[in-house]
């Protein structure tokens, strides 16, 4: 059954290097169930996706992260892909934005790598989470209780392992973005 996302604005935070499935694929789901989905970026004009080692496709970025106002969106969605979120975990105004969703308790998700930068935003002490598995070492030295699923729900935070688990992923994200749970810190 289709989550009815009412016009909910959702952020999608990104760098050169994300995993584009891991993007495309929940954004689709997204749009499809009634939200208004933004990339902000860092970068200005595009963004260079990844399918694992290879290029991917560009995207246009909507909101530059430097104008992008966390007030402004209902949730935030972070693909994975290994230099996206490296990227993102090293830039202090990407932490602060991750970190300002959690501070208004508001849902967040994150895919594959993307919970480096959660690991960076320091939200995710106490929490049950997935990754990709060589993130699990991180997450625990961050203090998360790391578990092999392909997808965990834990406040609002909801993380995946992989583009294998996709649809579990959207699933899950749709219900939590819809229901506005919480992921307070």
């Amino acid at each position: 059954m289709a989550q009815d996302l009412n016009n909910k604005k959702i952020a999608i935070l990104l760098e050169n290097g994300f995993e584009q499935v891991e993007m495309t694929q929940p954004r689709q789901a997204l749009d499809e169930a009634g939200a208004q989905t933004h990339l902000v970026s860092p970068q200005a004009g595009q963004v260079q996706g990844w399918n694992h080692y290879d290029r991917g496709d560009q995207f246009p970025v909507d909101v530059a992260l430097d104008q992008a106002n966390p007030d402004d969106y209902d949730a935030l969605l972070l693909p994975g892909g290994t230099l996206n979120p490296d990227q993102l975990r090293m830039n202090k105004d990407a932490v602060q934005f991750v970190r300002s969703f959690f501070d208004a308790r508001k849902p967040v998700a994150a895919i594959c790598h993307g919970p480096w930068t959660l690991a960076e935003a320091d939200v995710v002490q106490g929490r049950k989470m997935t990754s990709w598995p060589s993130l699990r070492t991180d997450l625990r030295n961050a203090g998360a209780s790391w578990v092999d699923r392909s997808v965990v729900v834990d406040r609002g935070l909801i993380t995946s392992r992989n583009p294998g688990d996709i649809e579990d992923f959207n699933a899950e994200m749709l219900k939590a973005f819809a229901a506005s749970e919480v992921a307070a810190v």
